[in-house]
């Protein structure tokens, strides 16, 4: 299957998990007052917003490059990432305030709590398969905004299963307190999740360079052609952008390098390269060992005297 068309699937697959799941955490908690329930069905809230979000920029994203656009449609992924985590920190801290308030005025009632226990027994499931594949497909392509939501659905993994355990305790121990602290507990967690996606996804927005042991692995690469060419001083850049991975370095040849030479070396460091980064928009300058300044005038002489 086309990894576009499977980045599409996946992201509808989460819009409709949150849905369900949204839906079903807001009856139970209308009906059963859990505050640390309602605050699981405003995180699948934001969850169902940011899914919508990921969807329309995966299709955006895989747009080809166009006139106003000729770099592509990439950053539409990265300023999506961006927003679904402000949606996650917003969500977040919205439970903080509404359990703060519960506990700071008293207004702790019994909940009831075996539909609760049942609904995000389902929630974790659900939320388990769903991320799963999110985090495969972001994996394959190279997709920052299905791995943002996928690691907020993680995040509801984590968050639905610590309100199930206390939901079980408060059923045998009849402590409702512990309803809005749980619910703390999770924002609290959610937050964070919210906090690495946002900065991640302003760390490619404004064009960071890639990890050090990526660029470590492309200097590597680049090595492996050390006898036949050499990569010139603090010229390698990389960034990543969308799906895509932008890779531009100088490389010097030996001065009785043919063009053909040249050209087919070059081919072959882009193909070793382009088997770590399939998606890899790779440019390549490439610059004769004798360009420097003891002998720029004869080589541009001899430019001159070819095209005459």
């Amino acid at each position: 299957m086309d990894i576009n068309r499977k980045k599409q699937l996946t992201a509808g697959a989460s819009i409709l998990s949150n849905i369900i799941l949204t839906t079903l955490k807001l009856i139970v908690g209308a009906i059963s007052g859990s505050m640390s329930i309602i605050s699981e069905a405003i995180h699948s809230l934001s969850d169902f917003s940011a899914s919508v979000l990921t969807f329309f920029s995966v299709i955006k994203s895989s747009q080809p490059a166009d006139k106003d656009h000729p770099y592509g449609h990439g950053k539409y992924e990265d300023m999506a990432g961006f927003i679904e985590g402000i949606l996650i920190i917003l969500a977040g801290v919205f439970i903080i305030y509404k359990s703060s308030k519960k506990i700071i005025l008293g207004e702790i009632l019994p909940a009831e709590n075996n539909l609760g226990i049942a609904v995000m027994l389902i929630a974790v499931v659900i939320n388990i398969i769903i991320s799963s594949l999110l985090f495969k497909t972001a994996k394959e392509g190279n997709s920052i905004s299905l791995y943002a939501d996928a690691q907020h659905l993680r995040a509801d993994v984590y968050s639905s299963f610590g309100v199930l355990l206390g939901l079980i305790l408060i059923k045998y121990t009849d402590y409702n307190l512990l309803d809005p602290i749980i619910a703390i507990l999770v924002a609290c967690f959610i937050c964070k999740t919210g906090h690495k996606i946002v900065k991640q996804s302003v760390m490619r927005l404004l064009d960071y360079s890639l990890p050090n042991d990526e660029i470590t692995n492309l200097y590597n690469t680049i090595g492996n052609f050390s006898n036949k060419v050499k990569l010139k001083d603090n010229s390698l850049k990389a960034r990543q952008v969308g799906p895509s991975t932008d890779i531009d370095f100088v490389l010097v040849f030996p001065s009785d390098t043919s063009l053909c030479q040249c050209h087919q070396i070059c081919d072959e460091i882009e193909n070793q390269i382009r088997n770590i980064y399939p998606n890899a928009s790779i440019s390549i300058h490439s610059e004769p060992e004798c360009y420097k300044k003891n002998c720029r005038n004869l080589c541009t002489k001899n430019c001159k005297n070819l095209q005459m």
